[in-house]
């Protein structure tokens, strides 16, 4: 029998945990309060509806406004390698993530060796281009010239999709803070975006890698999200965008969007090609980088 006021926990382990590719992708919380009851992480909603969370088998929590969480609810969800991530409405921004530093730091020095040499990280480079460009020799192009092709290819695909869709198109543009201003194409865009984001950057945590030391994109704060998350977005956000844009004709519907973004990334199984794709595009394949 336990004393007064002492909490039952369910010790986790490194082996007992599930894969990330095994795991759901992301669920996605506002307007209440993550705390703990024993050993289970709970959310309780605006209306008091009490939901227990499987923290174990999720790649993240993120959290939109008017979120309150315990530090006891913090602790267990990361100790289970459940990262937890603090967004704007709808995932529209990504502010922070909280997760547990990786015990094993190889896959970290891996990735910071293969930056730190210019012939390597651009064979990284190339193995990401080659993804968007199956046919072409990128043996001999500089990271600049590969860049100029995808922003051709990305602009070509716009088009194609608002054709595709009979949607009207004007381009990409999005002002931080005006999310409202943009028309409902963008609107989509910079939402499943977003979303994509607090997926990649907590799964890149949970199998021991920095979202900080990318190969392609610079100067930024997630490089590496960056770099990876071009790799999916022409199905998960470019397709799905124009796609709602006609079926929402010209109200955004953030439930509809998240909805539909969230099957899309399942049907995908976007976590484990995720760790397949990392492993080939980093040039290495050890089966145990799967488990972080």
């Amino acid at each position: 029998m336990m004393a007064a006021g002492q909490r039952l926990f369910v010790k986790v382990t490194r082996d007992s945990l599930p894969q990330v590719k095994d795991k759901y992708p992301f669920i996605y919380l506002e307007r209440g309060r993550l705390e703990i009851d024993d050993s289970s992480v709970k959310w309780i909603d605006s209306t008091n509806n009490v939901v227990p969370l499987p923290v174990a088998t999720l790649n993240a929590l993120l959290l939109g406004p008017g979120t309150t969480v315990t530090h006891d609810a913090i602790k267990t969800a990361t100790s289970a390698n459940c990262t937890v991530c603090w967004v704007g409405e709808d995932s529209l921004l990504f502010y922070a993530a909280g997760f547990l530093p990786t015990a094993d730091t190889r896959n970290l020095k891996q990735q910071i060796e293969l930056a730190a040499d210019p012939h390597k990280s651009l064979e990284v480079a190339q193995r990401m281009f080659a993804r968007r460009f199956p046919d072409a020799d990128l043996a001999d192009k500089t990271l600049k010239e590969m860049m100029g092709m995808e922003g051709n290819r990305v602009r070509s695909l716009y088009q194609q999709k608002a054709e595709q869709y009979q949607v009207g198109w004007k381009g990409r543009s999005f002002t931080p803070g005006k999310f409202e201003t943009s028309d409902l194409t963008n609107q989509v865009l910079t939402s499943t975006n977003a979303a994509l984001y607090g997926i990649l950057c907590s799964a890149i945590h949970s199998m021991g890698y920095s979202p900080h030391i990318g190969f392609i994109h610079s100067g930024s704060p997630l490089p590496f999200v960056y770099d990876l998350a071009d790799l999916y977005k022409e199905e998960l956000c470019i397709d799905l965008a124009f796609a709602l844009t006609r079926d929402m004709a010209g109200r955004y519907d953030k439930h509809k969007v998240s909805a539909s973004f969230r099957q899309r990334v399942i049907n995908m199984d976007l976590l484990a090609r995720l760790g397949e794709d990392i492993i080939n595009i980093l040039g290495s394949g050890r089966a145990n980088r799967y488990r972080k």
